[in-house]
């Protein structure tokens, strides 16, 4: 069964309702250039509200080591999400399991890029865009992903209710894993949508 991640939370009743329509993970965003970016408090408030059986992921884009222990030590979130371009040393020196993204750069080898981390949990590939880390709704090709695949492989790009049961059959990921694409503004989710989302992905991958 397909795993789904609800990115960009900013709410705890968005968290609630990603939870109850059955979202593996949900997404707390900790880079301050992002319209998605979220407070220590109201990341700790929403992870006490989840509990343990929905992942919590602590998105960061290359942030200073002690920002990262602080919201750790802080919040509680279960995994990291590093989406800059974070190197090998630094996304393992924080004791905790971590998704590397990679973003889909014209020349990108995605097989060599994975290999470089070796130590990642997953790897999420997201579309590229120069001057946006993430949260575009662009897509990428997915023709381009790697195969085959040693690691769990998370995809994230212009994922939405009506294109993510093709992405599903087409790519076959672990888990997809979506921001705009359930959104009405950033950090603002839709409940109907975020149902619709997770509903398609789940009935694709049976």
């Amino acid at each position: 069964m397909i795993r789904v991640k609800i990115c960009g939370i900013t709410r705890e009743s968005d968290a609630q309702v990603a939870a109850d329509a059955g979202a593996d993970a949900v997404g707390l965003v900790f880079h301050p250039a992002s319209p998605r970016c979220v407070s220590i408090e109201m990341a700790a408030s929403i992870v006490r509200m989840l509990g343990p059986f929905v992942t919590t992921v602590g998105l960061f884009v290359d942030a200073a080591p002690a920002r990262v222990r602080e919201v750790l030590a802080r919040t509680g979130v279960h995994l990291l999400q590093l989406h800059g371009s974070e190197t090998p040393d630094y996304c393992a020196q924080f004791g905790v399991p971590y998704i590397k993204a990679l973003r889909m750069a014209p020349g990108l080898d995605p097989a060599a890029a994975t290999a470089n981390y070796p130590a990642a949990a997953g790897l999420l590939f997201d579309a590229w865009d120069p001057l946006v880390a993430g949260g575009t709704g662009a897509r990428f090709d997915w023709s381009r992903l790697p195969a085959p695949r040693d690691r769990p492989l998370i995809l994230a790009g212009g994922l939405d209710p009506a294109n993510v049961a093709e992405a599903v059959r087409q790519v076959r990921p672990y888990a997809v894993d979506v921001s705009s694409g359930v959104e009405v503004a950033p950090g603002i989710k839709d409940p109907q949508l975020l149902r619709d989302f997770i509903a398609a992905a789940k009935a694709a991958s049976r």
